[in-house]
């Protein structure tokens, strides 16, 4: 019983204190509760993380790659998207043979004419993406950019028009190899999270 109230009573103390503390700042710097909340929510929901790395859009000149606009939609490897269930032999492979993947380079499909396979693009707000496949409405300046579930494709993407980035122009084929060493490239690793994290959310 002693414990409780010994407790109590810091917990008590520290509220106190911190209430001191508070109307001390705001009395001393002129910004009040609301004003000073409501920066705190913006700097929290800005790009850069808690170590304060930036985001992938924020760290690299992108102007200096050629730019295309295009309509972007999300695409997923199920049936809403190319007709294939689970069981399908094919479920999950694109037109170059490798998995559907979504990472920091995640496959995405093109008009081949456009962006031959193996062509890297960096999508703001999505990440990299390595053209993999091809669709039959996927003509002239599109892209489908893939997700893991209808749900994030909704909540994260829908169809956009937005400016990409030709990092890299394909030769036309892509392997899984290739694709798992742009995946675990060290420098980038910091960025991979940021993707992957902002995924899972």
């Amino acid at each position: 019983m002693n414990k409780m109230k010994k407790w109590t009573k810091r917990f008590v103390m520290t509220c106190l204190f911190m209430i001191a503390l508070f109307v001390t700042f705001q009395s001393l710097s002129g910004v009040d509760a609301k004003t000073l909340v409501s920066r705190l929510a913006n700097v929290l929901s800005t790009s850069k993380n808690v170590s304060g790395t930036p985001s992938l859009e924020e760290a690299f000149d992108w102007s200096k790659y050629p730019k295309y606009t295009v309509t972007a939609t999300g695409y997923t490897a199920g049936y809403e998207s190319t007709g294939k269930n689970r069981n399908h032999p094919e479920y999950g492979i694109t037109y170059s043979g490798v998995k559907v993947k979504r990472d920091l380079f995640s496959t995405i499909a093109a008009d081949l004419t456009v962006f031959p396979i193996g062509t890297i693009l960096f999508i703001p707000g999505y990440g990299y993406g390595v053209v993999a496949d091809k669709g039959g409405a996927i003509k002239g300046n599109k892209l489908d950019l893939y997700f893991e579930t209808v749900e994030e494709v909704y909540r994260s993407w829908g169809k956009k028009q937005v400016d990409v980035y030709v990092i890299q122009k394909g030769d036309g084929s892509l392997t899984e190899k290739r694709l798992l060493a742009l995946n675990e490239d060290k420098a980038l690793q910091v960025f991979r999270q940021q993707y992957m994290k902002s995924e899972k959310r």
